[in-house]
């Protein structure tokens, strides 16, 4: 099977599987799911085009193992980005951006887990870079460890069994092998269909944000501590 490498031919689902195999594809899901390194991988169409492959025998593993060994891989990186995020605190909203850092990308997973949070870690799950963050984010704010965990099985199960198991499921299906290009193409498009969402709501307000601060005399902008403040941290703390 060919496809359309969604950008770098490195990032290329199909090359991936083919290159590195089972174990490849953990190491990806495990990256993605909480590390800070791991927020540009292809996880949508990985796992999607993972089922496919089982199906049609490519991978010859069995698609219960896949699912299985994927589920785990998801709920470890969760964990690890939980436990990174307890120990590096507030800290984290101070990094300086690199390369392969934007503080951005932190601020947006906090907005994200304040705005949903615990079930944010489910949410995230189908959102790229959010996911990515999230758990860190839910560390940083010292949720409840009871409830992470849960909210991190279920997320994953859904995520990565449901994503691999669709693909499977459509791997049978003709059309589906005849434009895969095109079926990854609208996976992309529909996992940052949230983000496109976020971008054009925080436009939104930042236009209204503008005729308010310049009539305030004081001088200071709105919002202006980055990261979660001590009360905030505490919002999903256990008590």
């Amino acid at each position: 099977m060919n496809t359309l490498a969604l950008g770098p031919s490195w990032l290329d689902p199909d090359y991936l599987l083919n290159t590195f195999g089972l174990p490849g594809l953990l190491l990806i899901v495990f990256a993605e799911s909480g590390l800070l390194i791991g927020f540009f991988l292809p996880g949508d169409s990985l796992l999607f085009t993972t089922g496919l492959l089982v199906t049609t025998g490519q991978l010859k593993y069995p698609l219960w193992l896949v699912c299985t060994l994927i589920a785990v891989a998801a709920i470890v990186g969760d964990q690890v980005g939980y436990l990174f995020g307890r120990k590096v605190g507030p800290a984290l909203f101070k990094r300086p951006d690199s390369r392969l850092f934007k503080q951005e990308n932190v601020e947006k997973a906090h907005e994200f887990f304040e705005k949903h949070g615990p079930k944010s870690l489910v949410l995230a799950r189908f959102v790229p870079i959010v996911r990515t963050f999230t758990p860190i984010i839910a560390g940083v704010s010292r949720m409840n460890y009871r409830s992470f965990i849960t909210y991190n099985i279920v997320g994953a199960i859904l995520w990565g069994v449901g994503v691999t198991v669709l693909g499977a499921l459509l791997g049978k299906i003709d059309f589906v092998h005849e434009h895969i290009e095109m079926i990854l193409i609208l996976i992309v498009l529909i996992s940052v269909v949230p983000i496109v969402v976020e971008v054009l709501r925080a436009r939104s307000q930042g236009k209204k944000a503008v005729p308010a601060e310049a009539g305030d005399g004081s001088g200071r902008a709105p919002g202006g501590n980055h990261g979660p403040s001590s009360g905030q941290r505490g919002r999903h703390a256990k008590r």
